[in-house]
């Protein structure tokens, strides 16, 4: 009996010597596979950019080196797709979504078709996070601040659960302003386009990177402008433009905007399904982490102008458990600054 324990562990020995990978079952899983990265968006916008980017690196580091392949599934303002992670999606790991910052905290508010529990999916991380702005068309008009009580300032919207949509109308009811929501277009990239045909002069609640990725043009050609920036402190990056926080009147209304913003720390969050098995949720944690800090990622990153700013797992998960235990009557007041939806186009 104990020469055919020492002849096992000499056999283990010897292919552990030959190579460790083919003892390795979260490599044989990934191995040969090609792997979803399933959008919330549509193509050619931010997210694409951010995904089309950053998946070779996330393969490159995932034991098995999958092949990973970027889709879409627009609609909703990405309840569509937090619904498919949360109901159809393959709970294996072989589906990963990269969703919009402030869809995880639709049920919140109670937005209508957002029936997920976001603290139940596993989130890897965030790429990014950051303050959104109000960016406008400069031959608009609408160019500061105080030109959103003075002048109408038609925005492009892609639905209810979007921050396209929410942030907007947040504004107008805490602040008076008089932003109009063009709603409908299927993806951020489809509002650039409307904005460069005229049909709308801007878009609310746009992180700077999102605009970089896409139309690089547009800030040093001072093709448009930035009235706002949607935060609770100015950004390095328009240090001369004011921050929401500036202009709120009292203590509770600060509160709501703290709200309305826990979504700023998730701006590129990563997740897959609830029900993935622990070691391979353990493993693309870590390989999202060796990805972000990939100094060839970082390089491309810095390239094609996408800003970067890891985010743990960890972290997005303490963030929506500390949204989700805020009191009701700041949930509410929060929920009624928003009036989920804008006029379709």
């Amino acid at each position: 009996m104990r020469a055919l324990a020492s002849c096992c562990g000499l056999m283990a020995t010897a292919l552990a010597s030959v190579s460790p990978a083919l003892c390795d079952p979260v490599a044989d899983f990934y191995r040969g596979k090609q792997v979803s990265l399933v959008l919330s968006t549509g193509a050619g916008g931010g997210y694409a950019s951010y995904a089309h980017a950053f998946a070779p690196y996330l393969s490159k580091h995932i034991p098995g080196n999958p092949t990973i392949v970027v889709q879409n599934l627009p609609g909703a303002g990405g309840l569509r797709a937090m619904q498919y992670f949360a109901s159809v999606a393959p709970r294996d790991g072989s589906v990963l979504g990269l969703v919009h910052s402030s869809v995880p905290f639709a049920p919140l508010y109670g937005i209508k078709g957002a029936t997920f529990d976001p603290r139940a999916m596993n989130w890897l991380g965030s790429i990014n996070s950051s303050e959104a702005i109000c960016v406008s068309w400069a031959a608009s008009g609408v160019t500061q601040w105080m030109d959103l009580f003075d002048k109408t300032y038609i925005v492009g919207g892609t639905g209810a659960g979007s921050q396209m949509e929410t942030m907007p109308d947040a504004i107008n009811r805490i602040f008076g302003t008089k932003i109009k929501i063009i709603s409908g277009y299927s993806g951020g990239n489809e509002v650039y386009l409307a904005m460069e045909r005229g049909e709308v002069q801007g878009r609310c609640g746009v992180s700077v990177s999102s605009v970089n990725s896409t139309r690089s043009d547009w800030f040093p050609s001072h093709m448009v402008e930035v009235p706002i920036v949607i935060g609770m402190h100015r950004t390095p990056l328009f240090p001369d433009i004011p921050a929401l926080a500036e202009f709120v009147p009292d203590k509770r209304t600060r509160d709501i905007l703290d709200v309305l913003l826990a979504y700023q720390d998730m701006d590129r969050p990563l997740l897959v399904p609830p029900g993935t098995p622990p070691a391979r949720l353990e493993m693309l944690r870590k390989a999202f982490h060796q990805g972000m800090n990939d100094p060839d990622f970082i390089a491309e990153a810095k390239r094609i102008k996408l800003e970067i700013d890891e985010i743990t797992g960890q972290r997005l998960e303490e963030v929506l458990a500390n949204a989700f235990m805020l009191p009701a009557d700041v949930v509410q007041a929060a929920k009624d600054a928003m009036s989920m939806g804008g006029q379709t186009k």
